[in-house]
């Protein structure tokens, strides 16, 4: 295993048993074997190697979800499904966690939010073919631009970014209930 490896995998360790806060880079690297100035070759910070990490988890539960998803059911509760299942496996995933902490997300947030822009593309072209498929099929209106709707449904999802103006307690069943109300509204 090269060094790079290493050093991914003991931080992804250290992150889930202790935390993103918690978690030092001198710690790092004395679990995955090799010297700090080792870390720094490969990654630019901490926060740098978690963001990557962190990226790394939370495509891998995407893919879970759109793999699982019965497609077969009301845009609504595909939504809903989609929604729950995603919150389901942040809130089980430690590294994912981090989201709603804190201490944490804000730093998160915003290295998340920067790498996240480079993903849209692929994700808003395998969105719009639901989308499409959708109005084809009369499952939502279809005086609404695909596009437009897309951007409905994106700027619910991206709520998520103003949790802590809303209110970290009050977030998820908020997020439910817009959902719910605006999926009613495209039906």
């Amino acid at each position: 295993m090269d060094k790079k490896t290493k050093i991914y995998n003991a931080a992804k360790k250290l992150f889930v048993a202790q935390g993103f806060k918690k978690t030092k880079v001198p710690q790092i690297t004395k679990r995955a074997g090799v010297a700090v100035g080792t870390f720094y070759n490969y990654y630019d910070s901490k926060d740098w190697l978690f963001m990557q990490i962190y990226l790394d988890e939370n495509n891998q539960l995407k893919e879970e979800i759109k793999n699982d998803l019965n497609m077969d059911q009301t845009p609504i509760d595909i939504i809903k499904e989609l929604m729950k299942k995603n919150y389901e496996g942040m809130i089980n995933n430690p590294i994912l966690r981090e989201w709603y902490n804190p201490d944490v997300y804000r730093k998160v947030e915003k290295m998340f939010r920067e790498n996240y822009e480079k993903g849209i593309p692929a994700h808003k072209e395998s969105t719009l073919v639901i989308i499409k498929q959708w109005q084809k099929e009369g499952k939502i209106r279809r005086d609404i631009d695909s596009d437009m709707v897309y951007g409905i449904i994106y700027s619910i999802m991206n709520i998520d970014m103003h949790k802590e103006e809303i209110g970290v307690e009050y977030f998820p069943k908020i997020m439910d209930y817009l959902f719910e109300f605006i999926m009613s509204g495209l039906e």
